[in-house]
């Protein structure tokens, strides 16, 4: 389902100045034996990271040059990867006057695998996203966008961003336009999630577990549906979600009990980056408390969208989340909102 000719021209005007640098395009071998057939208008590079890793990025130009926005990079979660952006929201953005950028974290899609037996931390997956924002984006501070754990390496982002000319350091992630979490593990981890599970649905938290750290999605059509999409979602889509997801994930994304060990993130030194924290009725992973503690940790109010389940950017109603994210875009992008 496309978006519509109206949504697509949005007035997001803006005297935001943008300066992007050419990614390189490598050629890499398939990673994945289900690779994912890009759309028209979409290109697969390969960002080479300090470590000589490649990290895969699928880009979306906008059609439009008229209007001057910020970037969009988004970012996924655990069994996820470049792909599950450029289903329907690259097109969308792109569409809508927004150069878009979908990154595999590394052990992630078409991305190199790192050495160990997880694919990172919060630490290096911030610092890749940095390196890329930093190599190819120039002078343009994007909009950063997390889903699920890649929400909360978005969080670990804005807590590591500096001001260089005051503080005088070279190694500060650069600044944003913008941060966006879309149904975000909170800054406090999933352990609060799974406990709230545990004493008021304890089959739901079975079926999550088993789901998810049993991998049992990645069998179950039915189970891999109740986790991430909505009831109204066929099977023949639900089973080719599935496959995708089954494939992105070579690695762990992170050592989860290292991870929570290390939580809560930290606040935002300054708190000049502007924050929308969206979250959906229907997410069975997500609860709505989760959901209001992301909200109270960066002081926004958090918006909950009905009929859309935790995979917002993939579901049968996936325009939903786009258009409340366009419209905070728009708003965002307005003369005097971001500094030239």
């Amino acid at each position: 389902m496309m978006a519509s000719s109206s949504l697509a021209s949005f007035p997001c005007l803006s005297s935001f100045k943008m300066t992007i640098k050419p990614i390189a395009a490598l050629t890499n071998s398939p990673r994945t034996t289900i690779p994912y057939e890009l759309k028209k208008g979409q290109n697969r590079l390969f960002h080479k990271l300090p470590s000589g890793l490649k990290m895969e990025v699928i880009e979306q130009r906008k059609s439009k040059s008229e209007r001057e926005n910020p970037p969009l990079v988004f970012v996924h979660g655990s069994y996820h990867a470049a792909w599950c952006w450029a289903e329907h929201w690259l097109p969308f953005f792109s569409s809508s006057g927004f150069d878009s950028y979908a990154v595999s974290l590394l052990g992630q899609g078409e991305s190199d695998e790192p050495l160990g037996t997880v694919a990172g931390t919060l630490q290096t997956h911030a610092s890749d996203i940095a390196d890329f924002i930093e190599s190819n984006l120039g002078s343009s501070p994007p909009v950063l966008i997390g889903h699920s754990f890649g929400g909360l390496i978005v969080q670990y982002y804005l807590a590591n961003i500096v001001n260089k000319q005051s503080l005088g350091t070279e190694n500060a992630f650069p600044e944003l336009s913008g941060a966006v979490m879309v149904c975000s593990v909170p800054p406090s981890g999933n352990s609060g999630l799974v406990l709230r599970y545990l004493f008021s649905k304890p089959v739901a938290a079975f079926k999550v577990t088993l789901s998810l750290a049993a991998k049992g999605f990645q069998k179950s059509i039915p189970l891999c549906r109740e986790t991430f999409f909505s009831q109204a979602m066929d099977d023949q889509l639900v089973k080719r979600y599935q496959d995708l997801m089954s494939e992105s994930s070579r690695m762990p994304l992170f050592d989860l009990r290292k991870l929570n060990a290390s939580l809560p993130v930290p606040k935002p030194m300054e708190n000049s980056t502007k924050v929308l924290v969206l979250g959906a009725k229907d997410d069975f992973i997500v609860d709505d408390e989760g959901l209001k503690e992301t909200g109270r940790f960066y002081e926004v109010e958090p918006v909950c969208i009905k009929g859309v389940a935790h995979d917002m950017m993939l579901d049968c109603s996936w325009e939903k989340g786009a258009e409340v994210l366009l419209n905070w875009l728009c708003d965002l992008s307005k003369p005097g909102t971001l500094s030239a």
